[in-house]
């Protein structure tokens, strides 16, 4: 698809709004300022940000009044990736930054976080609140030993007190590492093991879908597998007392006059190098132990700050929802959402409880500006016939964003249709490698159906073919030709950095190939095909995955949907298309043609399935990602405990299904 395909934009900003837009005012003081382009908008912004990487990265330090506690000797010290050197020389902290809004008498008692859990319930905490609970906690983190550089954890989920556990942690300098409780204990210690936490925050149990969840024998066995505990702080969600052995989180963040006399005496943000590590995050570990992957304090400062407060258009008179749990690192993304002073509304349950339009009635309730969720999701409530905007005052929310996997087309038109005509729909895309984008939001450009709206400030994306020429207008690996501030420092034990290499650097020396088939357009959009590892090749003709569950999702018989190429031995190739029916659907005859007539007509004859298989379900990462490439290895005939990870799936059962298949095959 290129530009030519859908010439009209879906939604375009008026005159006023793109005047508003902080990332116009930005450019205007650039320019003023660095040097960059006044004229010829975001295209001209953009080339000057990676063309001019070094002055355009100063640009947002100074923008967004960074405090440097030692000041940088230059922007960029060594330019090669991996291992480029940020702001040799600076030290800051990310803590610091993000209470800074409690620092102003005007704000300091407007809510910094808003708590929803399924009742419904809105409970606030102020910036002022926020702030004491930090430094209290920290000074006793501090009390317990913990020094820069020691990893603390959390076994929580989308709660203040997972806010203020990350808060405290970067302000003494530790690295914080999270998981949700809706993560098994396998799958935890798979992460756990291997960074070594001195300290665990662990929940007794959560609510989801309307139902307790205890919670207490896993966090029993995380505290037997997990030697290098110096202590467990028990958060009582359920109302369970401590177990024997752990601190109470009231009693930690109580603050006492010891806690004030230590605020006295030394700072409490605790100043750290630019590239100290700030947390570890983790892939979804479908084939293998999961990459610990390790960002800094201020490589992670600088591109949210840009990615908040420039693409997402975020300030002090915004609130910020993005449905998420803690394992996923949109929930870190979220809480960046503090940097700009916006409010971030914290949602803890069930995406779809108690109706599946439950996401828009939290944005109401909270009267959300901004608000983010999974492309599935939207597909979900299409799906479900749900009317957001005639149900729900969304009248407050000028921007909905997706991520998690390409929102197709009918995505677009529903929410353009269900929600509001005027609404800006920000499709997003990047990876929990960086914990950001490498395109989507641009809060003055118009929004194409099917598009993401332009590479993001700083990041040279392109699309290359496997010769490593740039294409536009034809399909290509994502490519990211220059540092970014985000990508990881390093990958935690993985001491000469050759896990970190093989990931992103061997396919073009030097170049992160991040692993997705995209189409540049001749217009500077994006469009998304897929993970290019699992990609399909019939007759020499690559295709994403993504066209085709978009074309077959939109047929009402069909919940979901799953497709796998496998290059056969004797030379062919053999493309089954498993489906997931909707209660009362059948796979008969009638529904097999009318699914290949769907995507004959809307892709072409190349994209039609083999063969169409009815499966009891789709099996996904822990995350909600459909698991491909597993499926395919298990289909080639590899055994299930060799072709995935059992802790990173959400029903293993799922897989049996496709092990007995091949079995029959072969």
């Amino acid at each position: 698809m290129t530009a030519a395909a859908s010439p009209a934009p879906l939604w375009q900003p008026g005159p006023d709004r793109i005047a508003a837009a902080r990332i116009t005012r930005f450019q205007a003081w650039a320019a003023d300022r660095y040097g960059a382009p006044a004229e010829g908008g975001y295209a001209a912004l953009h080339r000057w940000s990676v063309e001019e990487l070094d002055t355009f990265w100063a640009a947002v330090a100074d923008w967004f009044d960074v405090r440097f506690t030692t000041p940088y000797t230059q922007v960029l010290g060594d330019r090669t990736m991996p291992g480029a050197q940020w702001f040799p020389g600076a030290t800051l902290n990310y803590a610091e930054h993000a209470l800074r809004t409690a620092e102003d008498p005007a704000r300091a008692h407007e809510p910094a976080l808003l708590h929803v859990d399924e009742t419904h319930e809105v409970t606030p905490v102020s910036w002022t609140e926020l702030r004491r609970q930090v430094v209290a906690l920290a000074a006793e983190l501090r009390a317990l030993g913990v020094r820069p550089g020691d990893r603390v954890s959390g076994y929580l989920p989308n709660v203040p007190q997972a806010v203020t556990a990350l808060l405290a942690t970067a302000a003494v300098g530790g690295v914080w590492t999270s998981c949700a409780p809706d993560f098994g204990a396998r799958s935890v210690l798979d992460r756990f093991q291997q960074v070594e936490p001195v300290v665990l925050f662990a929940v007794d149990g959560y609510r989801y879908g309307g139902k307790e969840h205890d919670r207490t024998g896993t966090v029993a066995e995380l505290r037997r597998e997990l030697p290098t505990l110096r202590a467990v702080v028990h958060v009582p969600l359920l109302g369970t007392p401590a177990p024997e052995g752990a601190l109470e989180w009231a009693d930690l963040t109580a603050g006492t006059a010891g806690t004030a006399a230590t605020e006295a005496t030394r700072p409490v943000f605790e100043p750290v190098p630019f590239d100290h590590p700030l947390w570890v995050l983790y892939s979804s570990g479908t084939t293998g132990l999961p990459k610990a992957i390790v960002q800094s304090q201020g490589g992670i400062l600088l591109e949210h700050f840009k990615q908040i407060g420039l693409h997402c258009d975020l300030g002090p008179d915004d609130r910020f929802f993005w449905y998420t749990s803690t394992g996923w690192m949109m929930w870190n993304f979220l809480i960046s959402g503090l940097l700009t002073g916006t409010t971030i509304v914290l949602y803890d349950g069930s995406p779809g409880f108690p109706a599946v339009d439950a996401q828009w009635a939290i944005a109401e309730r909270t009267g959300a500006t901004f608000y983010g969720t999974s492309a599935a999701y939207v597909m979900a409530c299409r799906k479900a016939e749900a009317h957001p905007g005639r149900d729900h005052d969304l009248s407050r929310v000028k921007c909905v964003a997706t991520t998690g996997s390409p929102l197709p087309p009918d995505g677009f038109r529903w929410l353009h249709d269900e929600v509001a005509e005027d609404l800006w729909i920000a499709s997003v895309s990047g990876g929990t490698d960086v914990c950001s984008c490498f395109a989507g939001a641009v809060p003055t450009l118009p929004v194409h159906i099917g598009e993401l709206q332009a590479a993001c400030l700083g990041t040279d994306l392109q699309a290359w073919d496997p010769q490593g020429r740039a294409v536009i207008g034809e399909v290509g690996e994502l490519v990211v030709t220059n540092p970014m501030p985000s990508m990881p420092i390093r990958f935690w034990n993985d001491p000469d950095g050759s896990r970190y290499h093989d990931s992103y650097f061997e396919m073009y020396p030097g170049v992160w190939r991040h692993g997705d088939w995209i189409t540049l357009t001749d217009r500077g959009s994006v469009i998304i095909h897929g993970r290019s590892d699992s990609t399909l090749n019939r007759q020499g003709v690559r295709m994403g995955s993504a066209d085709i569950y978009e074309a077959v999702e939109r047929l009402p018989e069909i919940r979901e949907s799953l497709v796998i190429g496998l290059e056969e031995p004797d030379g062919g190739y053999w493309m089954p298309l498993f489906v997931h029916l909707a209660p009362g659907a059948a796979l008969d005859d009638t529904l097999r043609a009318r699914v290949k007539a769907t995507i004959r007509e809307q892709l072409s004859p190349r994209h039609v399935p083999d063969e169409i298989i009815e499966v009891p379900g789709i099996p996904h990462t822990l995350t909600g990602k459909r698991i491909e490439v597993p499926v395919k290895r298990l289909l080639q005939g590899a055994a299930l405990d060799k072709a995935v990870n059992a802790g990173s799936v959400d029903n293993l059962e799922l897989l049996r299904f496709y092990e007995n298949l091949a079995r029959e095959r072969h």
